[in-house]
């Protein structure tokens, strides 16, 4: 399999600065001419491998834990509220390190006389500079537009104030758009292709148009047009399809627990392998010290009933215990949290029930590889996903439903071939606005309008579908949601003290006491103190976890600037509240 891998070159030894006044105008001084280096087709490719490092790697299967939908060991300083302004320049994410990178490039590439090679390789950090960008402005808002390497002396440049947010995603959508125009069409799992510039595109443009929709920013019907175009593209072309090896029950999780991707579903994956390179995320799952992940009660009563209805219009769905809870319900449930009759994967030995490893009671086995060494610190070599082709069919339709132009044939076409994957009913337009689901018109407080049900029925397929990717802050930001952030996040529901049966087969799993726990049955496995766990209601209840954390309006919906930058320029302002 190829990696994505990264090649050092001489000409990038010496840029590792990170405040924007040093790194935009550093001349790589020890560094081979742009005469010396940029010759061939094969110099534009080796200094381009360069670039993935502006990708993320195994982060984007932390950043939930960042949010309301999984908990770990504690809560985020986001999620409390409780971030503060940096102090050290470029730190705070407000680094420019791969931005010179690129432009540094897009300044050079044109000495070498390969047409072809010119086209692929300066689409390729087009990309890229749409990718950073796009993360810039997701962090802070305007930022200061740079597309070329500054020189020491253009003070100016150096100390201009930030672009207004308008003129840099107009950039951004032109760098994309000549991405997609130069790449050629190919499918390479670990390599930059235009498939993968349609789906950035495709997520730039529904981020944007949303966030400007919510927050009352002119603008946003062209970029969800062109949200719409991007994933429509990348769906008419047939080039990818969902991966369904296994069926209902079993391709969701093999999608992301196998160790190598395959090009049917996943448009670009990081590589990961045995004694070359590996990560920590299976050991995070499963490490009682570490991360301790959970999902959150209010998205585990988001999955739907098999026959499609919600689950929290059933009976007694508050007090309900985790064996009754998760019966008959969307498979992807099961495949994502550890379920009554959890093996792990590739065994088909049921798993004992351990609560001491995920704070909430509701487990993650998402991208869990097989028991054993690939648990342990560092062992894991299961690749992990950046972009899917189920990204584009949710994005089509949330796309479609914001600008009012939704079609039951559209759904059909996007949101119901996900529930084809797992066996569950379509999602019907007419009969969601009509009744619009009243647990999830609660989270999301601010969708209106005749369009109201359906939209609120596929902000639930994407949470479900996309949970554990790190989508679902960015999410929560561009819908104009942060008081959701203000909610408690709860686990499991106990009926009370003592023994609880998890599996229905007659032996106690967990038990559950305040200090004492002589009267456990020898054959429980797992036990909790409501002393270090409170239940709600003392003795009963839910796991009370996170009483919730405090958003700011005018100011959390970005992060700040660090000190020392505002300090060195004075035309630099601070975020609104920080």
């Amino acid at each position: 399999m190829s990696r994505i891998i990264k090649v050092g070159t001489i000409i990038l030894l010496t840029l590792t600065f990170t405040s924007c006044q040093d790194l935009l105008n550093q001349p790589p001084d020890d560094a081979v001419t742009s005469e010396e280096f940029f010759n061939t087709g094969n110099d534009l490719e080796v200094y381009t491998n360069d670039l993935y490092d502006v990708l993320p790697a195994k982060s984007v299967y932390i950043d939930d834990a960042s949010s309301d939908n999984i908990l770990g060991v504690s809560a985020s300083d986001r999620l409390k509220g409780t971030r503060t302004v940096p102090t050290d320049r470029g730190s705070g994410g407000w680094s420019w390190e791969n931005l010179r990178k690129i432009n540094y490039f897009l300044e050079n590439y044109n000495r070498v006389d390969d047409a072809d090679a010119k086209a692929k390789y300066s689409g390729i950090a087009r990309f890229f500079r749409a990718y950073f960008y796009f993360e810039k402005v997701k962090r802070f808002g305007d930022v200061p537009w740079y597309n070329e390497v500054l020189d020491a002396n253009d003070e100016e440049l150096l100390n201009k104030e930030r672009d207004p947010r308008t003129l840099v995603m107009d950039s951004v959508l032109a760098d994309i758009n000549y991405a997609i125009d130069n790449i050629p069409a190919e499918k390479q799992l670990n390599r930059i292709t235009k498939y993968t510039a349609l789906i950035l595109k495709a997520r730039i443009s529904l981020h944007e148009g949303t966030f400007r929709k919510y927050h009352d920013i002119e603008g946003h019907e062209k970029f969800l047009e062109e949200a719409v175009a991007a994933s429509g593209e990348l769906i008419n072309s047939g080039v990818y399809a969902l991966y369904t090896d296994g069926g209902p029950d079993q391709a969701y999780l093999d999608l992301f627990a196998r160790n190598n991707q395959d090009m049917t579903e996943t448009i670009l994956a990081v590589d990961y392998e045995f004694g070359k390179r590996t990560h920590d995320l299976a050991y995070r799952m499963t490490a009682p010290t570490l991360g301790r992940w959970g999902l959150a009660k209010d998205l585990v009563n988001s999955y739907l009933m098999e026959d499609g209805t919600p689950f929290t219009e059933q009976n007694g769905y508050k007090t309900m215990g985790f064996y009754e809870e998760m019966q008959n319900r969307d498979p992807r449930l099961t495949q994502t949290t550890a379920g009554p009759d959890f093996t792990t994967y590739g065994s088909d030995q049921r798993e004992p029930v351990n609560l001491d490893i995920t704070r909430t009671g509701y487990r993650i086995i998402k991208g869990l590889p097989p028991k054993g060494p690939q648990w342990g610190s560092g062992g894991s070599y299961n690749d992990v996903i950046l972009f899917r082709y189920a990204e584009a069919l949710l994005i089509y339709a949330e796309a479609k439903a914001e600008l009012g132009t939704l079609s039951q044939g559209d759904l059909d076409m996007s949101i119901n071939k996900l529930r084809d994957r797992v066996g569950m009913p379509h999602l019907n337009m007419a009969e969601a606005n009509a009744n619009p689901d009243s647990y999830q018109e609660a989270m999301y407080e601010n969708v209106q309008g005749a369009n109201k049900g359906v939209i609120l029925e596929i902000r639930r397929e994407r949470r479900i579908e996309l949970v554990n990717e790190g989508f679902r802050w960015d999410d929560i930001m561009r819908w104009k949601e942060g008081q959701i952030f203000e909610d408690p996040i709860n686990g499991i529901y106990f009926s009370g003290l003592g023994a609880h049966d998890f599996n229905n087969d007659g032996d106690a799993d967990v038990y559950v006491h305040d200090g004492d726990a002589s009267g456990a049955p020898e054959e429980v496995t797992s036990t909790i103190n409501t002393n270090e766990r409170p239940l709600t209601n003392g003795t009963s209840g839910n796991l009370q976890l996170f009483d919730g954390g405090s958003f700011d309006e005018r100011r959390d919906y970005y992060y700040p600037i660090p000190r020392e930058d505002l300090e060195l320029n004075d035309n630099l302002e601070q975020n609104p509240g920080w």
